[in-house]
């Protein structure tokens, strides 16, 4: 069976990425896709993507840390279509670097987008799914949200957040209809490291400690979530060494944490090498 035939769906972050990804595999099962995005332009491409290979897509410009845009974006889909059946919030942004080196306003930047914009969109979703007694709230939090992630602590903390508010929201939407899943993928081969600062160490060598091979190709990680929604799976963690690190976490947090003071100790290792340079 397919879930996704004839059903609307909005994704957030649309134009790139996992967003990209999600927006173009659910074009392929049928669904009726609006791609939102902050960049238009990028978003017009994906949906162009997805109607010339015979889906149905339209693009719609987002700045998810608007409250009003988001609500004026979901009134006008279901002015349109009638009604919204997936809302996948996948909009996020990152700062990498010692905390002690950011602001307090690289904090509201990552709070806005990446848990203001799920709370936005998910709490106005949830009202009108409510009323049409179905639908299923998609929200992209991160490995880092069930785990240490030192070098971006305020990722993690709005990763962490998306997370409780899922659970949450889950429970309380199961008797009228409404599914709620969150996602929490590993490191995936997108553009978010290509766009995200990282202070005070050089970013090619960061990217290298990376171990890249475990990287997720973007579009078998759309086809991994996109299944475990249709499974209405609460959390979709993938791949393998993610849900083995969750594991490891909850049940010897300490040995976690060893490993973790492992990789903080390399990045301020790479800091201080670029501060010699």
């Amino acid at each position: 069976m397919n879930p996704f035939k004839n059903k609307t769906a909005i994704i957030t972050g649309g134009a790139s990425g996992i967003g990209r990804a999600l927006c173009i595999a659910l074009g392929r099962k049928g669904a009726v896709v609006t791609v939102a995005d902050r960049n238009l332009d990028g978003a017009e491409k994906v949906a162009e993507v997805i109607t010339s290979a015979g889906g149905s897509a339209t693009a719609a410009g987002l700045d998810v840390t608007s409250r009003e845009a988001f609500s004026t974006l979901i009134s006008e889909h279901f002015k349109t279509h009638g009604r919204l059946d997936y809302l996948f919030n996948n909009a996020g942004i990152g700062i990498i670097g010692d905390e002690r080196n950011k602001t307090l306003d690289d904090w509201q930047k990552i709070i806005d987008t990446n848990l203001m914009g799920v709370i936005y969109g998910a709490l106005t979703a949830y009202s009108r799914m409510v009323e049409q007694g179905s639908g299923h709230i998609v929200n992209t939090a991160s490995i880092a949200g069930l785990i240490p992630a030192p070098t971006d602590v305020a990722y993690a903390t709005t990763k962490h957040a998306v997370v409780g508010l899922s659970t949450s929201l889950r429970v309380e939407g199961a008797a009228l209809g409404v599914k709620v899943s969150a996602i929490c993928p590993g490191v995936i081969r997108t553009p978010f490291f290509d766009t995200s600062p990282v202070l005070n160490a050089d970013k090619e060598e960061f990217m290298s400690s990376l171990n890249l091979l475990t990287m997720k190709d973007v579009d078998k990680a759309a086809k991994i979530i996109l299944r475990g929604v249709a499974r209405n799976k609460a959390m979709i963690v993938f791949p393998l060494y993610a849900r083995m690190a969750w594991n490891l976490n909850r049940l010897n947090p300490g040995m976690m944490e060893r490993y973790m003071r492992r990789r903080m100790k390399l990045f301020r290792e790479l800091s201080n090498k670029a501060r010699v340079q």
